[in-house]
Order: C-alpha cells, then structure tokens, then sequence
C-alpha cells in the first residue's frame, strides 16, 4: 500500500502542521501498518517536479505527464489541505490551486479522502462553487468537528463523517509531571492580527501568568510555531512575554514535534492560543485550556467532550476567566480518560473512512 498525504508538512516550521503530517501518518498505519506514507506540500514534497499552479491546470488536459506518471504509483491520496485550508477565509486562489490538485487526482482515477479537517466558511460565490465542486470529487469527506460536518450537508456535500483531529492517532505515553503549568505564547496573536485585539491578548497573557504567580504556580513558556523569517513564529514573542512579566519563567524553544508532545507530556496543566498546543497536549494526556481566536477551536474541543475554551474574540475578564479554569486542574484531569475514550472512536470512524475510500480505485 503506498499512500501520498497532500497538503501537510512533516518539516514545517508550524509544529501543528508536522502534527497534521505526522497524524495522517499514524491514521494512515491503523489501517496500513506497513503503508508507504510520503508527503506533498507546497515547495519540498515527494513529486518529481515543483509543483506550479500552470502545471497543475495544464495537466488535468493530458494524458501523459511526470506529475501523472507519478501520481498512478499511489493507492489513496488523503488531502489535509493544512486543517483549515478547505475554505477561502485564506483566499480563493490558495482554495483554487489545492483543488486544482484534487481534481488532476480524480483525473488519474486514485481515490482521494479528505482527510479529518475544517470544512468551510465558503464566504464568496466563488469560494462556494470551487469548494462544492472540489469536495464532490473526493471518495470520501471526513470532518474534524460538527459544525464542519453541518456545513458540509448545508453545501450539499453530505457524506461527511465526524471524526476529529488527526493528532490523537499519533501514539504517546503521557510523562510523569516534572514541570506544573505549560503555556504557549502565540506570535500569530502577540503582534498585530486579524484575528483579536493583540494589545488585549498581550494584557491577558501577562495578567494570567502574574495572577498564577502569585498564587504559587510555575510556569514554563514554549513556542509552538519555530523561528524563521515569517513574522508568524512564537519565538520572539516567547521571549517578549517573559521579559514582560517581570516575574521567574522558565523558556522552551523545541525543535522537533517530539520534543514539543515530550514538553507537554511532562507539564500539569498547558494553556495554549494555537490550537495544535492544547491539541498536542490534549493528545499525550495533559489537561489543556484553549484561548481561541476562531471558529476552528469550540466545536472540535466540545466535539471530544472537552468544554474548556476562552474565546478571546467576546467580551469579558478573560484573565479571571482563564485563571479560574487553572485552579480546576484536578476536575479537569479527572476527565482525561473520557477524553481519550471519545478520540479513539472518533479515530476508529476515520480509520473506517479511509478503508473504504481506498476501496474505490477504479469506481
């Protein structure tokens, strides 16, 4: 079985998009264990050529090419488009191009699953036929949370399976606690963003973890997105919100996914505003408690039966609020097992999925 994951990244420097390749990995071997698993992203990847949007257009009208050639050795393609990329709040030629892929797959008769992901918004006209038509090619949908589920019947896509993040295939052991309380410092957030007020989510964090200070607690910072020349990385953001505090912190820049999930492993209690942070953490037994900035984070959390998110887009004392959440860490690990319990069905409806859309080659 020789398997290609699109759209994720096992070398990015965004940890929960390694975390996205990595799970389609794991998920991939549930089904497959001895599956050759590569990976297709944009830049490096397992084609023979660079991948190009002309190239991707030009060769849906051939019948010969390198990129078709080499697209006819696989037996499934699983599309991840990075979790969240199936929808055009990115833009609709990121949405254009992926599909444009999908649809040379489908042309090359290999069956194609949309991997556990966010399913819309569709806010454009365009965005709606391009996501529609894309979607209705695939030989099977699976969603990572139930408004993206509902989403897809209100479109007209409506065999969607619920499942939930391809994180928690990944296997782990959780770590005896060696450090009380983790928490990722967002670069998306701490600058200037489209997302929430980064003035508001500065005050917040060090609000947070002045109040949990005080009342006793240590805290150890880490980066979940790793430096590089993109203005979107923790790093530098890591390191302004620990001289901002003005108090003792620990700093943790890990630089592989593993060193991250062993980090939140070892950690009692994690606070993460990147959604893959608490997932990560979630995933190798930590309670986490997710400070959300958009719709991706509520559903997919309740989705597992886990009820501890912040949305920093409302109104309110999110310190209080998030602080208040901090001095519940024995209930919420008390619900860990049930947690785990939930994901491993919902990761047993995926494995389904995947299997039976393999099975269409040929249909």
């Amino acid at each position: 079985m020789k398997v290609l994951v699109l759209w994720a990244d096992a070398s990015s420097p965004n940890l929960g998009v390694r975390a996205l390749a990595e799970g389609a990995k794991s998920l991939v071997h549930t089904v497959w264990p001895t599956a050759s698993v590569e990976f297709q992203s944009f830049g490096a990847g397992a084609a023979p050529i660079p991948i190009r949007e002309r190239t991707l257009v030009k060769d849906q009208f051939t019948r010969t090419s390198p990129l078709r050639s080499w697209l006819s050795g696989y037996d499934l393609v699983v599309d991840m488009r990075w979790g969240d990329s199936f929808s055009d709040i990115y833009g609709v030629r990121r949405l254009a191009v992926m599909s444009a892929f999908a649809r040379l797959v489908h042309a090359c008769g290999i069956p194609i699953v949309m991997g556990p992901q966010t399913i819309g918004p569709f806010n454009s006209k365009l965005g709606q036929m391009l996501g529609k038509a894309s979607g209705g090619l695939a030989n099977g949908i699976i969603a990572r949370d139930e408004a993206s589920a509902s989403y897809c019947t209100a479109i007209g896509l409506d065999r969607a399976v619920l499942a939930t993040d391809v994180v928690f295939a990944i296997p782990s052991i959780k770590a005896p606690p060696i450090r009380d309380i983790a928490i990722n410092v967002s670069g998306l957030l701490w600058n200037e963003n489209s997302h929430v007020d980064f003035r508001q989510y500065r005050e917040t964090v060090i609000n947070v973890c002045r109040r949990l200070i005080d009342e006793g607690r240590e805290l150890s910072f880490f980066a979940h997105v790793l430096d590089s020349e993109k203005a979107d990385n923790d790093v530098p953001s890591v390191q302004a919100a620990a001289d901002a505090i003005g108090k003792p912190v620990d700093v943790f820049i890990p630089t592989s996914l593993a060193e991250v999930r062993d980090f939140a492993a070892g950690s009692n209690l994690l606070l993460g505003a990147r959604m893959h942070a608490c997932l990560n953490g979630l995933s190798v037994g930590t309670p986490a408690i997710a400070m959300a900035y958009s719709r991706k984070f509520e559903p997919l959390l309740r989705g597992i039966g886990w009820q501890y998110t912040v949305d920093l887009r409302f109104p309110g004392d999110m310190a209080e609020r998030i602080v208040s959440l901090c001095r519940r860490e024995d209930q919420l690990r008390d619900e860990m097992p049930q947690l785990r319990s939930n994901v491993d069905a919902h990761m047993k409806r995926a494995a389904e999925e995947l299997e039976r859309s393999a099975a269409c080659r040929g249909h």
